[in-house]
């Protein structure tokens, strides 16, 4: 879940190419599977049980606007993680941004539902997902978005190679990198140290 108590900051992270990937591993019970066709509706209901969105419908418009554009290429870049019974309780896109011009490889909307959190769901998908994307896209560095309010899936981030991006109000594809406000804050509830510059 986002914690909306504290301040709201952008911050973007940064896997450098060539960071080694550990195997991704999960529960027993659970699986990896790719977007299928209708499955905009469980990545609705996902991002919506995370407070990324008000309602399902804004979450499924967020959706269509952004990612439904590209059928096939949604198809290989959206990863779900779900239980024996079918179930899709967590969800990650590897999409693609451009800064000034250069296309680079971005992860999107990593969420896993808060009764499924803490299992080691978020760990094993992110992980998964740079494996897959350097198979989509090479070994390059991967950017991701988050904030402040994310500072629980920071950390999973963290131990998964990603690294602060350290240049204040930094704009790529559009976010906006408020790393010394973000560092502020990160620092009260993590053990982050800012390196200013």
């Amino acid at each position: 879940m986002l914690d909306k108590t504290i301040p709201y900051h952008g911050i973007i992270l940064c896997r450098k190419a060539g960071t080694p990937i550990p195997k991704p591993a999960l529960p027993k019970g659970y699986s990896f599977v790719s977007f299928f066709s209708g499955d905009e509706r469980a990545w609705a209901e996902i991002e919506t049980s995370v407070g990324e969105f008000e309602n399902i419908g804004d979450a499924l418009a967020c959706f269509q606007e952004n990612y439904l554009l590209y059928p096939a290429e949604v198809k290989r870049r959206t990863i779900f993680i779900q239980s024996e019974n079918g179930e899709k309780m967590a969800t990650l896109t590897n999409w693609w941004g451009y800064t000034e011009g250069r296309r680079d490889p971005w992860i999107h909307w990593v969420a896993v539902k808060p009764g499924y959190q803490g299992l080691g769901l978020g760990k094993a998908l992110v992980l998964e997902g740079m494996y897959r994307m350097l198979q989509l896209e090479g070994n390059r560095d991967i950017y991701l978005p988050t904030q402040t309010w994310s500072y629980k899936a920071i950390g999973i981030y963290l131990k998964a190679g990603f690294d602060f991006i350290n240049q204040d109000k930094q704009v790529m594809d559009g976010f906006i990198n408020e790393y010394k406000d973000a560092m502020c804050v990160l620092r009260t509830k993590m053990n982050v140290a800012p390196n200013f510059q």
